[in-house]
């Protein structure tokens, strides 16, 4: 009997990294004789990675002392200090900020330059929110990240004192993480202000994805380990319904057994991994290879 697969109508690219890959490939396509490089990895795929580098596109890990060319700030952000060490290095920043990332870093900072405690519900190392901070501290330094309450009771005495505390989120974080932050704040606070910031795109690709899981005897995440928005999608799906979570279709081979004892398969995609990516998983397991 054939098995029956579901693919997630919100699976694969999300709009600011579709925006990201194409923005980069047309700025090398359009200037051929400048060097073109990004900082850090322009998104957390190695396919993609691979495929700008063989376009000629470099990824710096650091910003050089001499650059030359165009430097791209990817769709993370960052901090005007460093849009400013690209300029001084020679560099023609572009800036592929997230739309969404924009709308946090602004959010963070009206509300550090409002005198509140600002809590930013995210992963500390996660460059999103080393930006999100970054960008916040140039006007307060009250400013503290935490994913967990753990995180947060550090600061309690802090926050009780202060007048008013403001929280924004890691667009790709989960809901329920926010709603854990909240409560606590909620009892500590004199006055709380809360700005959902975790973008639509994520909302609906976990509301789906939620709804996949309940109807699947399997469901497989495809994208990087790297990619916060996949694992937290994973995450998610793991407490309804057996999951995996695989970077690309050589990973399947590890799942055998899994797999060949799903009649029903549900498949869901990082926002940072590449549609061909997908359909080879799904062609995999079409031919119960």
């Amino acid at each position: 009997m054939p098995k029956q697969i579901t693919l997630a109508k919100f699976a694969g690219f999300c709009y600011g990294v579709k925006r990201a890959v194409e923005t980069v490939k047309k700025l090398k396509a359009e200037n051929p004789d400048k060097n073109v490089s990004v900082l850090g990895e322009l998104i957390h795929n190695t396919d993609v990675i691979k495929e700008l580098e063989e376009l000629g596109i470099r990824t710096l890990k650091d910003i050089p002392e001499h650059g030359d060319g165009i430097c791209v700030v990817r769709s993370h952000g960052e901090s005007p200090e460093v849009i400013e060490k690209i300029k001084n290095a020679g560099f023609t920043p572009v800036d592929l900020t997230c739309p969404d990332v924009k709308k946090v870093q602004q959010k963070a900072v009206e509300l550090a330059k409002d005198g509140y405690y600002l809590v930013i519900v995210g992963k500390s190392e996660h460059p999103e929110v080393i930006a999100i901070k970054a960008n916040a501290k140039l006007w307060s330094d009250k400013v503290v990240v935490a994913t967990s309450v753990e995180q947060l009771k550090p600061f309690e005495t802090e926050i009780k004192t202060h007048k008013k505390t403001g929280v924004v989120v890691q667009t790709t974080q989960r809901i329920t993480t926010l709603n854990e932050i909240v409560e606590y704040l909620t009892s500590i606070s004199k006055e709380l202000h809360i700005a959902n910031t975790i973008c639509q795109s994520t909302a609906m690709r976990q509301s789906e994805a939620k709804e996949l899981a309940k109807e699947n005897d399997l469901v497989i995440v495809v994208g990087s380990k790297k990619s916060a928005n996949t694992t937290h999608l994973a995450e998610i799906l793991k407490d309804i319904t057996s999951t995996i979570h695989i970077e690309n279709d050589t990973e399947l081979d590890n799942y055998k057994d899994l797999i060949e004892k799903a009649q029903k398969i549900g498949i869901t995609a990082g926002a940072s991994t590449p549609q061909n990516i997908i359909e080879k998983v799904i062609k995999k397991i079409e031919k119960g290879e």
